[in-house]
């Protein structure tokens, strides 16, 4: 069973970049076909996708937040990172990572973890 696990800090100051990073066991995050993706859910607010990374390390962004976010991985250890720079409190929100056998599937998901942009 694949498990994804969410981690990082909780409290992020703004002006400073978040990294987030995301394990994943009981499967590989090079396994052909599959996509895995951060998506964030502010307070009140729907979910929104911010940018996957591909079983082949192609990456594809969401246009309102290209300018501040990366994504990388690092296959040997199973993880992918997300990188969000900037910060402002506009950025708080509980952020998942998540994983699908294509790039508009999750079939898999972390529990989530809250970040707070504050002072």
């Amino acid at each position: 069973q694949v498990k994804l696990q969410e981690s990082g800090p909780g409290l992020v100051k703004p002006s400073q970049t978040l990294s987030l990073t995301c394990t994943v066991s009981g499967g590989s995050i090079t396994t052909t076909s599959y996509y895995w993706s951060w998506i964030r859910q502010p307070p009140g607010k729907g979910l929104e996708w911010i940018r996957y990374i591909s079983y082949s390390g192609s990456t594809r962004y969401s246009p309102s937040l290209e300018s501040r976010t990366s994504i990388s991985r690092d296959t040997a250890k199973n993880q992918f990172t997300l990188q969000l720079t900037s910060v402002t409190p506009e950025d708080t929100a509980v952020y998942y990572c998540a994983g699908g056998s294509s790039d508009r599937r999750y079939d898999y998901w972390g529990q989530g973890t809250q970040v707070t942009v504050s002072s």
